[in-house]
């Protein structure tokens, strides 16, 4: 099972500071009229002080806070030495309370839910392949890098010196939105607001006002964000990339346009953006990338020990399983062999392969295909889909008159949350579980002294600013103003701590990524791989977070399923 929500050794650390807790509570008391933001606090010591949060959740708006610190005096000089010493104040109660809030950390290995489920509905399990049943290493993206890169130059003729750049592990996050007509590569909010200090042309930021000025601000307007599926189509110019394996085809992207710059080589950004998606297409649909991998299985594909465990685990429970990939029959078979072992199709109902998701959950006009153990198609009509056979293409109505596995008993794991998700929960009613491998990083770095450091005082000193802002007077603003600064600055070191370029996959920021909403509106729970279902038995329930909304009240010390609190990514 998954461990304990609020570990007992913490709740004895809380008892302990439940003193500074209330000393801490009445420096803070007012300095935030919106619980949700203040929540941060009550949710590390409320179980062992709720009156204190009580404090805290019923302060009344406006200047009363800010009036009984200031109003005693209308010298610049004492105003200045008051609102300082509340900030100092403030700032030695937050490192107090500092070892109470760094004894809770997130597993890693939790299961995180968007939607309410409960495994014993659950009888059907399926699965994708690619970061979902088989984990690549860092080499696969390298590979795919070198090969797109080497077609642009040897089939499209683009100049030799782009072999001179190197894939950058580091560069790009997934989620992150490109401008196909102005080359520029940025990360956007779940409101279509560009994260300023995130936007690329080539492989360097492109300065906030410059932004600011092509956008006329920095919202994107709907009509020219991507489709449904995060590509560009026509009228519109943006794609985003939400893919893993988009990540070598982003570098790529903006190593060429840093070259051409470099150069000063006049260039049309939209041919541009066509020829590296085809040169990327081209490694998948010719099988260059599959060749390799399989030519090399051990350097490509991490070990599945754990994979293996969750499919024996559901099997040995009487599960049903499927498994619906757009790879090749020959790739995902030398893959599973690796993974699992020889006998791996024992373990599945029902093998699909080069499904041409995400088509197969619309198109109602291709039909299934039977494909022999030597990769020979059969022509016979499909009128069963029988266990130890092999299927190609076909589609999810058929799937569904076949099987007869319909809605909420069935839950599909892929790491695609278009490709994989969107259709089966918005359409079929099946529930869904992201992958999301990049998960179990971020956690860590959620988990560091640092980050729980910095975040604490960044909390803290916003409560500060926003309370203190109602002085207008020139000295109280002169304060107010350096305050923001530091503000400013913490943001973006906390940024770069997850990525020097845009940050979190999950905030820009305090708001959630456009990668982050679509995540929580297409998947009923997510985790960092499958093998966090090991954590718990079938009968479990997943329950998400009653997060309080802007203008509630929460009735209960907050706290994330793995202990910690949840504090703000960027």
């Amino acid at each position: 099972m998954a461990p304990l929500s609020f570990p007992l050794s913490s709740l004895l650390k809380l008892k302990d500071c439940a003193q500074k807790a209330n000393i801490f509570c009445n420096v803070l008391q007012g300095l935030h009229h919106r619980p949700l933001r203040s929540r941060l606090w009550k949710r590390n010591f409320g179980a062992v002080a709720h009156g204190v949060g009580q404090l805290l959740s019923h302060q009344p708006r406006g200047k009363s806070y800010a009036a009984s610190v200031c109003s005693s005096s209308s010298d610049g000089q004492d105003m200045t030495d008051r609102l300082w010493s509340v900030y100092n104040e403030t700032k030695k109660q937050t490192e107090d309370l500092l070892p109470v809030i760094s004894t809770n950390s997130v597993n890693p290995n939790t299961i995180f839910a968007n939607n309410e489920m409960s495994l014993r509905d659950i009888e059907i399990y399926g699965f994708d392949y690619d970061y979902t049943l088989a984990f690549y290493s860092r080499h696969l993206h390298t590979l795919i890098f070198d090969i797109a890169r080497d077609i642009l130059i040897t089939n499209l003729r683009y100049p030799e010196g782009l072999r001179n750049y190197e894939y950058i592990p580091d560069f790009a996050v997934r989620g992150l939105h490109y401008d196909v007509q102005k080359a520029l590569l940025m990360k956007i909010d779940a409101f279509h607001y560009i994260q300023l200090g995130t936007v690329y042309r080539g492989l360097h930021p492109v300065p906030d006002e410059e932004v600011i000025a092509m956008y006329e601000g920095s919202h994107v307007p709907l009509e020219i964000m991507s489709d449904f599926y995060g590509k560009s189509s026509h009228g519109h110019t943006m794609k985003q990339f939400m893919d893993i394996f988009s990540l070598p085809e982003m570098t790529l992207l903006s190593c060429v346009n840093d070259f051409f710059m470099r150069h000063n080589i006049d260039y049309e950004p939209v041919h541009l953006y066509k020829d590296v998606k085809e040169a990327i297409r081209d490694v998948h649909v010719k099988g260059i990338m599959y060749r390799a991998v399989e030519a090399d299985i051990e350097k490509f594909i991490c070990y599945g020990e754990q994979s293996h465990a969750v499919l024996k685990k559901l099997s040995e429970h009487g599960k049903k399983m499927f498994l619906i990939t757009n790879s090749p029959f020959d790739f995902v078979d030398r893959g599973m062999h690796y993974i699992v072992g020889k006998d791996w199709m024992d373990l599945f109902d029902v093998v699909i392969v080069q499904a041409d998701k995400p088509g197969f959950f619309n198109d109602r006009r291709k039909p299934f295909r039977r494909v022999t153990d030597k990769g020979a198609l059969l022509w016979d009509r499909i009128h069963k889909l029988e266990k130890g056979k092999i299927y190609k293409q076909g589609n999810l109505y058929e799937f569904l008159r076949l099987t007869g596995w319909r809605g909420s008993k069935v839950l599909y794991f892929g790491d695609h949350i278009y490709s994989d998700l969107a259709d089966l929960t918005l359409k079929h009613g099946w529930r869904t579980g992201a992958i999301i491998p990049e998960l179990r990083k971020e956690i860590k770095i959620m988990n560091t002294e640092e980050y729980m450091h910095m975040m604490a005082w960044l909390q803290a000193l916003t409560g500060l600013i926003e309370q203190m802002q109602v002085h207008r007077d020139p000295a109280s603003q002169a304060v107010v103003n350096e305050w923001i600064r530091e503000r400013e600055a913490m943001r973006s070191q906390t940024k770069d701590i997850f990525n020097g370029q845009f940050g979190s996959l999950f905030r820009t920021y305090h708001n959630p990524t456009y990668f982050s909403r679509r995540l929580s509106r297409f998947a009923d729970i997510y985790m960092a791989s499958i093998s966090c279902l090991l954590n718990y038995d079938f009968q479990h329930t997943f329950f998400p977070r009653r997060t309080p909304l802007q203008h509630e009240s929460p009735f209960w010390p907050e706290h994330s399923p793995a202990g910690s609190p949840l504090l703000t990514l960027v």
